[in-house]
């Protein structure tokens, strides 16, 4: 006949056999709930990634492109007083700043014909152009008007303008790439150099040193003020 010690240790034993088997089921559930919770989240990641990746969504790259390798040497003037006067600045400089009347704003996948020359609203290309500076167009127009719609500055040179125009616009572009595009026009403009954003223009017929105060001032007064924010 066991003893009370062997009886209490024989308890003990099975009380501690209960408790080591307890512990191996709560960690197996913690294991399978971690090897559920990880196939969600790397589920979640995918779909996120496809997202933004899928055609037409909206996306406008604030981390700058840039063609500048090819791009002709240039430099500018520093910017003077005028850079923060934009009336002013664009008298000096012969251009003039214009507002023309909106023509609308919806996604569209076909060519449209803009009434403003270089646009500065109008039916669009889901997918924007990606910022930078370019020395061929990084998409149709329809793309780079939905820039405008994203309160980016459109900087633009006639197709034909001199290396010289082309480099100093370059310059003036690495000054401050927040937000712009520098392309050429693919409108057929008739100014060698204009700047563009959501409604409103600044159009100058010869490029000219005082020209980039006339740029600076407009993208001061008019950068990230579209209709929609996008960073």
């Amino acid at each position: 006949m066991a003893s009370r010690k062997e009886e209490k240790e024989a308890l003990r034993e099975e009380r501690l056999a209960r408790e080591r088997e307890a512990a191996s089921g709560e960690r197996r559930r913690r294991m399978l709930g971690y090897g559920v919770g990880g196939v969600i989240a790397v589920a979640a990641i995918v779909a996120v990634v496809l997202v933004a990746l899928a055609p037409g969504a909206e996306q406008s790259p604030s981390s700058p492109q840039t063609q500048g390798v090819d791009f002709p040497e240039g430099s500018v003037p520093p910017a003077g007083p005028l850079a923060r006067d934009l009336p002013a600045a664009a008298r000096a400089a012969g251009c003039t700043v214009e507002n023309p009347k909106n023509e609308g704003s919806t996604h569209v996948t076909t060519p449209v014909r803009y009434k403003a020359n270089p646009p500065t609203s109008g039916n669009h290309n889901p997918e924007a152009a990606p910022d930078g500076a370019y020395l061929s167009p990084p998409g149709k127009v329809e793309n780079l008007v939905h820039d405008l719609e994203h309160g980016r500055v459109h900087m633009q040179y006639r197709v034909d303008a001199p290396d010289p125009v082309k480099g100093n616009l370059k310059a003036l572009f690495n000054e401050d790439p927040y937000h712009i595009l520098l392309t050429p026009n693919v409108t057929k403009m008739r100014a060698e150099v204009a700047a563009t954003t959501w409604d409103h223009a600044l159009i100058c017929p010869r490029e000219n040193p005082k020209v980039y105060d006339a740029l600076r001032a407009f993208t001061r007064a008019y950068r990230d003020r579209g209709p929609e924010y996008v960073p």
